[in-house]
Order: structure tokens, then C-alpha cells, then sequence
């Protein structure tokens, strides 16, 4: 792999309770939908008390870097290794967050996204 190149490892949105809502993985290390569950169950646990409402947190969380950011009752987030640059790792969630919002009209929300 070319490590001059940014990858990102996963893109998930996940509901208020941690529901998985939607998810696409690019890395080999989740390739069972067990270990996916694990991660994102793990992961939810750790981000949901934070105040990310608004602007995006970084955190480090099991050797990855997570990106996210939660808006109305969805959570956004977008993983890279420890080795990726933040703002790159940034701007695919500010990416990923406007083209959801441009495709339902502004309107985040559970049900909406459903």
C-alpha cells in the first residue's frame, strides 16, 4: 500500500442508542460482521458522553484515529490509522456529513435518513 496516499478505514453512522444505521468498511481487520459489531458498539461506547454536537472531535480509539461528529440523532464517523492526517481524515467527514444532508434536504434525522 502506498503510504504516502490517505485512506480512510471506515465510514459509519450509527443512531442515538448506538444502532448501526450505516456502514462501509475498507479494512481487512473487520471483515466479519461480529468484529464490525464489536467496534462499532466499542466505539459508541467510548464518543457517546462527549459534547460533538456541532463541530467534530478527534480521538485515538484501539490504534485507529476517529473522527466524528454528532448531529440531531445521528453519529457520524470516519476512521484512519494513527499515522493519517487529521484534517484529511476531517474533511471526508465534513464531506460525507454534506452529501447526506444535501441528499435528505438539510434534514438529519433518524427517520428521515431511514
Amino acid at each position: 500500500m502506498d503510504t504516502t496516499c490517505p485512506t480512510v478505514r471506515s465510514l459509519v453512522v450509527l443512531d442515538s442508542e448506538g444502532r448501526r444505521i450505516a456502514v462501509k468498511y475498507f479494512a481487512p481487520e473487520w471483515a466479519t460482521v461480529s468484529s464490525q459489531a464489536n467496534f462499532e458498539k466499542s466505539l459508541f461506547a467510548k464518543t457517546s458522553r462527549t459534547n460533538a454536537r456541532g463541530e467534530a472531535e478527534i480521538i485515538m480509539f484501539d490504534d485507529y484515529l476517529v473522527v466524528y461528529k454528532c448531529l440531531g440523532d445521528l453519529m457520524f464517523y470516519v476512521t484512519g490509522s494513527l499515522s493519517e492526517n487529521e484534517l484529511i481524515l476531517y474533511s471526508a467527514l465534513q464531506a460525507f456529513y454534506e452529501a447526506t444532508s444535501t441528499l435528505l434536504r438539510c434534514d438529519t434525522r433518524l427517520g428521515q435518513l431511514l
